[in-house]
């Protein structure tokens, strides 16, 4: 089980888009995450990537992850040590590509989150909370559903659907 995840909250604002994550024109020499997170949220801020520590949690308003359905732009989160994301809202696509690469998507009110706040999620399979430790606010987020919260604790979708053979059948 996920079940407690510290960090440290990295403030982003509303519509962080896919291209804002990578610049399309990082992707014209190589699709690897682990070569790109050096430019990770370079058209937001420069010199953000020198910055990222292991486990950061990144923090944004409204619909993080809109634009193209770029599945790297998931993959150079994880490869910069970030485990998940916390926003207000996600784009439908990048909500769903988070999940089949294990990347938390974790959406609540993150209006009182500030740059620097140490964070814990606590994600079970009834709830998923956010405690802030620098100001002691608790905020409830939406759940995740059984199978989400499996396919994260594999990893994402391919350690899943690895570990069990396949989509398990559905009585009918």
């Amino acid at each position: 089980m996920i079940s407690e995840l510290r960090g440290r909250a990295r403030r982003l604002g509303d519509r962080v888009n896919t291209d804002y994550i990578i610049s399309s024109s990082r992707k014209k020499e190589t699709l690897d995450p682990h070569e790109l997170k050096e430019w990770l949220l370079e058209a937001v801020d420069p010199g953000f990537a020198a910055t990222v520590r292991n486990g950061d949690l990144l923090v944004a308003d409204e619909a993080f992850g809109c634009g193209s359905a770029m599945e790297v732009a998931v993959t150079v989160v994880q490869a910069a040590g970030i485990k998940a994301v916390v926003a207000r809202s996600f784009s439908r696509t990048y909500f769903r590509n988070a999940i089949n690469n294990g990347l938390i998507p974790v959406e609540c009110d993150t209006s009182e989150i500030r740059e620097g706040d140490g964070l814990v999620l606590r994600v079970d399979a009834d709830s998923v909370t956010v405690v802030n430790e620098t100001t002691g606010a608790e905020v409830s987020a939406r759940s995740l559903p059984p199978f989400v919260l499996g396919i994260l604790e594999a990893g994402g979708l391919v350690p899943y659907l690895g570990a069990r053979g396949g989509f398990a059948e559905e009585a009918p």
